[in-house]
């Protein structure tokens, strides 16, 4: 995407529309697609992840404080995904996804889950999703505050209808909208300010044990 802004410069924080089988960095030994393909500034890193075989936002920025905000899962930053699943979930399966899921890795946080449309201006994948036959396919809107691996993908399989495809739509406040698969943009002042308040992670009490053994260790 051709865009305004000066190469030799760049924005505080950049939303990109990542496109499907690009990998969330810049560099890779094996050649296969990165950002670098489509974000010609300097200086700006992922602030979270987003899997190769998933699309949509995601957030980029130079500055390390704003990247932890944005990434720490304990400042429980929601994210929202459209995810098309396989088989239609009933209202049983979507009160798990809604309550928790249990995973390896523990039970998921409650979720926000409902059942969509398919996206009215969905752009095509390549390659396509793979469809069984006679096996309908449903689309699931669901807002998360976790960033565990695959969590999405991970969540409704655990019930029965695993992801084909999972694009993601929105981080706090921001939006894909408008953005087509490879286009980035930098995000406004007023974007920029919901993120400052953004809920910072309040310390455990083992934190603070830790940090009282650390700052003991140092007088010694």
């Amino acid at each position: 995407m051709s865009h305004s802004c000066s190469p030799a410069i760049s924005p505080r924080l950049v939303l990109l529309h990542k496109p499907y089988d690009v990998l969330c960095q810049f560099t890779d030994l094996a050649k296969r697609p990165t950002l670098a393909q489509f974000l010609p500034l300097p200086d700006l890193y992922p602030a979270g992840r987003l899997d190769r075989d998933s699309e949509g936002l995601l957030l980029l920025t130079g500055d390390g404080r704003l990247q932890q905000r944005i990434a720490d899962p304990a400042h429980t930053l929601p994210k929202t995904y459209l995810a098309q699943v396989e088989g239609v979930p009933d209202e049983a399966a979507l009160r798990t996804l809604i309550l928790g899921v249990t995973l390896q890795d523990g039970p998921t946080r409650p979720a926000q889950v409902r059942l969509v449309p398919e996206p009215a201006k969905l752009w095509p994948r390549d390659p396509p999703i793979r469809q069984r036959l006679h096996i309908p396919t449903a689309w699931l809107e669901l807002t998360i505050t976790e960033g565990r691996n695959r969590q999405v993908r991970r969540m409704t399989a655990a019930v029965g209808h695993p992801t084909l495809r999972l694009i993601r739509i929105g981080v706090g406040a921001l939006r894909l909208d408008g953005l087509a698969p490879g286009q980035w943009r930098p995000a406004t002042a007023q974007e920029l300010e919901t993120l400052d308040h953004v809920r910072a992670p309040s310390r455990t009490p083992s934190s603070n044990r830790s940090m009282s053994r650390k700052k003991a260790s140092r007088s010694r």
